[in-house]
């Protein structure tokens, strides 16, 4: 991977983040996670480019890398496929300090939140029974490694893409989750900190007892990736997806249920609204009451 440094500090000295179009580098966003908006950079078609503006000197940047990449190779040890990723710390005077996390950039077109709106019922059903393989690959990883290793997983579907037949690749390495003898390894503060001072308490009890801990249980993973089906406007393939998931549970996990899905989704979707209300609020507090530069680049809306 060649990737050109120097347009990414260009990029971030131009950019304006509530007003993207008015940045100096056109710039279009692929998605929006939790602590990182996906961006296509430029005229470079090849890259996706996960800016995360966390950080507060080069140091921390550089003690998020370290972790990034051990997570991404025990994620290849476990048997995931991962494109080829690269990290950048730019800096830019009297801003905050940006990590880049520029990942080779798949077909949009095959992300899993894609297809199920293209596949037909038998490609679907080979779709939820690859993403559940590669689930069961991580806590196979696990149930060999733990204590000294345990991966955690984000399962929903826009975090995988499918190639052909049989390559499947996850893409959303950019929150190292794991612990290494039952020590949590993502900095949680470092996140915590971004939130408004008057809404951490809420991110910390979210992020830490409820967020964080439900990527490491295998019932919710594969629960995530079905209520994701609701989020995607397509509850009728959830019946398949459960059928599929329940087929190949390891016999020490209760099977899936639609009720259990169903509540899943509304608890989950009201965490969401809840982080974006806080960030909308937030940057409105601070471009029209202090008058101060936002960091963030936000979703238009909130939905889920």
């Amino acid at each position: 991977m060649k990737t050109d440094r120097d347009l990414l500090t260009c990029f971030e000295q131009g950019l304006d983040p509530v007003n993207l179009h008015k940045s100096a580098i056109p710039v279009s966003v692929l998605g929006y996670g939790e602590i990182s908006t996906v961006l296509q950079v430029g005229e470079d078609h090849s890259m996706a480019y996960k800016r995360m503006p966390l950080f507060s000197d080069s140091a921390a940047a550089e003690r998020y890398i370290e972790p990034y990449y051990e997570y991404c190779r025990l994620l290849t040890e476990a048997g995931l496929k991962l494109p080829e990723s690269e990290t950048f710390i730019v800096e830019v005077p009297d801003r905050p300090v940006v990590l880049y996390i520029a990942q080779k950039k798949l077909p949009p077109e095959r992300v899993g939140h894609m297809l199920v709106h293209s596949l037909d019922q038998p490609d679907f059903e080979r779709l939820i029974d690859l993403i559940h393989s590669e689930i069961i690959k991580v806590w196979s990883f696990n149930k060999s490694h733990k204590p000294a290793q345990e991966l955690a997983l984000d399962g929903q579907l826009s975090n995988w893409v499918w190639l052909d037949e049989d390559q499947i690749y996850y893409i959303d390495t950019s929150t190292p989750i794991f612990r290494k003898n039952g020590v949590e390894q993502l900095d949680a503060e470092t996140v915590i900190k971004k939130a408004p001072f008057f809404f951490r308490f809420i991110v910390r009890w979210f992020l830490k007892d409820t967020i964080i801990n439900r990527y490491y249980d295998p019932r919710q993973v594969r629960i995530d990736l079905a209520a994701n089906l609701f989020k995607e406007q397509r509850p009728d393939l959830i019946p398949s997806t459960l059928e599929i998931i329940n087929r190949r549970l390891p016999a020490d996990l209760a099977p899936l249920t639609l009720k259990e899905v169903e509540k899943y989704y509304r608890e989950d979707r009201l965490i969401w609204v809840l982080v974006q209300t806080m960030r909308l609020t937030d940057r409105w507090f601070t471009t029209k009451i202090l008058r101060r530069r936002y960091i963030d680049i936000l979703p238009g809306k909130i939905k889920r």
